[in-house]
């Protein structure tokens, strides 16, 4: 008899420790996302949120200069989805065959503006007012790398003013730095986008650049066709179009594309 109660006593355990072993949480799913760096804030408070509501995920990111980010993309980089601030980096890597042809979009815009420290009392109001001599540096990124420096080189162009200000030029690795020279006073003026201007109390806007002066600011997305997640990317991407994150964005100051 205790033999049998024995028995049945295991018998009705087994299933309750398989249905343990199914419950139990799966391996977590590393994603990583290389992003421009003025999408560094935003990114970041998506993280905390999207692994909220997906545990089985940990992102982590590589963030920098869009053209940088694409050198690393082409050079085998591991990657899994990457967020550009300008369509050019995203199409060579689509004509290259490294983007999902089916999974990229243009996701966010933005704006250029000129910076300055907050406490320096001697503002500009125009491009021109950048060659005064009281403004020794002006910040921005390297044009062929970053594309905020590009923009900024093509607004300076139009106005007929590259050439004349590059004695004061210095160049930084990407957007975030140049906000940093001008956060230390190691620059008296910085081209940066509108979003990065709003992350910090130590720089004022002077005055945002003339749209029709550079091409405009476009962040595309697109998952890597080569990644080894491809259901967890695709969930992702979906997710940064949705209303929660494009929302959180423009909190930062981005605003959304207009094919969203």
């Amino acid at each position: 008899m205790r033999s049998l109660r024995t028995f049945l006593a295991l018998f009705l355990f087994i299933p309750l420790i398989s249905a343990g072993c199914s419950a139990a949480p799966k391996e977590q799913v590393e994603l990583t996302i290389s992003a421009a760096a003025s999408l560094t804030d935003a990114m970041k408070e998506i993280q905390a949120l999207y692994e909220v509501k997906q545990p089985a995920v940990k992102l982590t990111f590589n963030f920098g200069g869009s053209g940088a980010l694409q050198k690393q993309i082409e050079q085998g980089a591991p990657a899994d989805l990457f967020l550009s601030a300008a369509a050019n980096n995203m199409n060579a890597l689509l004509d290259q065959g490294m983007i999902d042809d089916e999974q990229h979009v243009n996701l966010l815009t933005n704006k250029l503006v000129v910076i300055m420290p907050v406490e320096n009392t001697e503002e500009v109001q125009e491009l021109s007012g950048l060659k005064d001599n009281r403004i020794k540096m002006i910040a921005l990124g390297i044009p062929e790398s970053v594309p905020a420096g590009s923009y900024a080189k093509e607004a300076l162009m139009s106005a007929g003013l590259w050439d004349s200000l590059q004695s004061k030029v210095v160049q930084a690795k990407d957007v975030r730095q140049v906000l940093q020279y001008i956060e230390t006073g190691n620059a008296d003026a910085g081209f940066v986008y509108q979003s990065d201007a709003l992350t910090s109390s130590k720089v004022k806007v002077v005055f945002p650049v003339d749209p029709a002066s550079y091409t405009p600011v476009e962040y595309p997305i697109g998952v890597i066709k080569s990644t080894k997640h491809s259901k967890e990317a695709a969930e992702l991407y979906n997710y940064l179009q949705s209303k929660e994150a494009l929302d959180i964005f423009i909190k930062y100051g981005f605003a959304p594309a207009q094919n969203l």
